[in-house]
């Protein structure tokens, strides 16, 4: 149908990538972006600090959904449609070459967000996409299958009208009023707030491979474990905020959490302690034997924790003085008070209910036509890549949904 009219609210990742791909698959469309800012693709901007992780290199549907604590069943599906190396040849067929990285995360050889910006960008303009900026949308009415957007000064119609805009309020509450629940949004992507002597005047000490977990659940996650002014951030931390947000939230971001910084079960660690006393006895405690991974000043504060003076040798340390050090190695316990963003990052859990879309095409159960890509939906996940990628396949879908009809 010639100048079927179509628009996309929201001038993010998956916005702009819906809105080439429908463009490319349907040169006939009519197509408007409506973006509420002055700007556009503000996050792909900061994203991996202001170089835009574009996605991970896993290749396999079944692993990657691992990665999404909320939409895990509902990606798979769409994975097989589209999936992490469609993305990464996507964007090098369009001029952007990338690299894997030794984590797996994607970037760009630029190592610039501006280089899918002005992919992004470039390719919308050339394929006539117009893109209206300062247009805050009041609301949303259909009519006979017609969609009308309502916004500040002018309104515009659509046979087609595609929801990209995120974690925004006041369009689920617009979508809420068209009949869709909205699960109540909390933060998933956070750093924890710890105030501790054992992690006082040591910001900047990592450990790389440690195991944190909330005690009473079965939230764990082992990974890189980063000590920051405000308490404990690093992957490990970051995965398992976002695995456990909703607990976090119901908790007030008031809990606790147990850190096992060597990622080795407590008799190991006893066992070696023992080894330590038995054939370093006359080694001063302070000096570290074993351990490798934990950084020494740490490992000063886990004797200081205990009042070991920094005289004390190893041969004479009691038996119970060596359990509560393995204890502190493999469990130290920390209270957590609040939470600070990841950076300028910001994902939330929350949005409109999974169970009311079609994820063969991205669209509403509810009302046809209607479509939804990106954080919009209830979706999201850990760091590395994985919500840039949900953003990549849904719009990839819905794009090629609303082309076909």
């Amino acid at each position: 149908m010639k100048n079927k009219r179509v628009v996309i609210i929201g001038g993010g990742a998956a916005g702009f990538f819906a809105a080439i791909n429908l463009a490319e698959n349907n040169p006939d469309l009519d197509i408007t972006i409506l973006e509420k800012s002055g700007r556009v693709l503000e996050k792909v901007k900061v994203s991996g600090g202001g170089r835009c992780n574009i996605t991970h290199a896993c290749f396999d549907p079944k692993e990657l959904v691992k990665y999404y604590p909320r939409g895990e069943k509902e990606l798979l599906g769409p994975f097989h449609q589209f999936m992490t190396g469609d993305t990464m040849a996507w964007f090098e067929k369009r001029g952007v070459p990338l690299k894997i990285e030794a984590d797996n995360r994607v970037f760009p050889v630029s190592n610039s967000s501006q280089s899918v910006i002005d992919c992004l960008l470039n390719s919308a303009r050339s394929l006539g996409i117009k893109l209206m900026l300062n247009q805050k949308v009041n609301k949303i009415h259909i009519d006979s299958g017609v969609f009308t957007v309502f916004c500040e000064e002018q309104k515009f119609q659509a046979d087609s009208l595609l929801i990209t805009s995120g974690s925004n309020p006041q369009i689920w509450k617009m979508l809420e009023d068209l009949g869709h629940r909205i699960i109540a949004p909390v933060p998933s992507l956070f750093t924890c707030k710890i105030s501790d002597d054992r992690l006082k005047n040591i910001a900047g000490l990592s450990v790389a491979k440690a195991t944190v977990s909330i005690p009473d659940t079965h939230f764990a996650v082992t990974g890189p474990v980063l000590v920051t002014h405000w308490g404990l951030s690093g992957p490990a931390i970051l995965k398992l905020s976002s695995l456990a947000a909703l607990y976090f939230a119901e908790k007030n971001y008031q809990t606790s959490v147990v850190v096992n910084w060597v990622a080795e079960p407590f008799d190991t660690v006893i066992q070696q302690l023992k080894n330590n006393k038995n054939i370093q006895a006359k080694k001063l405690v302070v000096n570290k034997i074993g351990f490798e991974q934990i950084p020494n000043r740490l490992w000063l504060k886990f004797t200081e924790a205990l009042h070991l003076s920094p005289l004390l040798r190893w041969g004479e340390v009691s038996n119970d003085k060596l359990s509560q050090l393995a204890g502190q190695i493999t469990g130290s316990l920390f209270l957590i008070n609040g939470k600070t963003t990841f950076k300028e990052e910001f994902v939330t859990a929350g949005g409109v209910d999974l169970k009311e879309i079609d994820f063969k095409r991205f669209e509403s159960k509810i009302h046809g036509n209607l479509y939804f890509a990106g954080e919009t939906l209830n979706i999201d996940a850990v760091t590395g890549g994985f919500n840039f990628q949900n953003a990549w396949t849904g719009g990839f879908i819905a794009a090629k949904a609303i082309a076909s009809v």
